[in-house]
């Protein structure tokens, strides 16, 4: 079955609206272990505006399940990875003003400076995934790097309707080809709902996808719990086609 990794960084914005202690994110994440999540993905941000140094240690200490944890390829934030060690780093592009991560890390623009957070990485034993825009020459920046996964941005599909829809779409599965060509995993995320999720789920090979905002935003009206068996349910569905 296709891995699913429920992003909860919007819990901890609604807990740092207050500066408070509620909601709670490790209940949050057992919530979602339990209801049968593969693993947490947070996103430890330089400019810390949701998840803490103290969630990211909390996590690690509590979690039955993997952690994924997304950060940009800065000294400051690769040190914390090395020290608490989650199972896999997702390296992404990060900018002050953004809302939310936009668009793919241009490892081909920084091949060896990325190569150099990899090997620093697997010196510790953690796998290393980059978030990358569809894009041929992205994925093999990812393959030079030493790479073990590549998370492909989905977001101009999810935003995209129609013919424009079908034609990111497109770009998707023939980056998956690539991939599966290559020695790496393959990922997606960004903007996946469940309602967007199946032609993503079918590409080949996939083998994790990572989820926060519609989750979470589904949470509110059917409870967290729901809310991801809801996304499990899509994958289950894809598991079944090809059984």
């Amino acid at each position: 079955m296709i891995a699913l990794g429920v992003n909860i960084d919007h819990v901890a914005t609604l807990r740092q609206a207050r500066r408070g202690v509620c909601p709670d994110i490790i209940a949050a994440a057992k919530i979602c272990e339990m209801a049968g999540a593969h693993q947490i993905t947070v996103h430890l941000r330089k400019d810390r505006r949701h998840i803490q140094d103290k969630d990211v240690h909390a996590l690690k200490e509590t979690l039955l399940v993997n952690m994924n944890l997304e950060m940009a390829a800065e000294d400051e934030i690769i040190g914390i990875a090395q020290s608490i060690q989650p199972y896999t780093v997702c390296l992404v592009p990060e900018k002050r003003e953004e809302i939310t991560t936009e668009g793919g890390l241009d490892v081909a623009g920084q091949v060896v400076r990325l190569t150099e957070v990899v090997q620093t990485m697997h010196a510790k034993g953690i796998r290393v995934s980059m978030f990358i825009d569809p894009e041929p020459g992205q994925v093999e920046a990812s393959v030079k790097s030493g790479a073990d996964a590549v998370e492909l941005h989905t977001g101009a599909y999810a935003n995209a309707i129609g013919a424009k829809a079908d034609r990111e779409l497109s770009r998707l599965w023939d980056c998956a080809e690539m991939v599966a060509d290559t020695s790496m995993e393959l990922h997606a995320g960004h903007g996946l709902t469940v309602r967007n999720l199946l032609p993503v789920a079918r590409m080949p090979f996939l083998h994790e996808v990572n989820i926060g905002h519609d989750i979470m935003a589904r949470a509110l009206f059917i409870g967290l719990d729901a809310a991801v068996k809801e996304i499990l349910g899509v994958l289950r569905d894809v598991e079944m086609a090809f059984d």
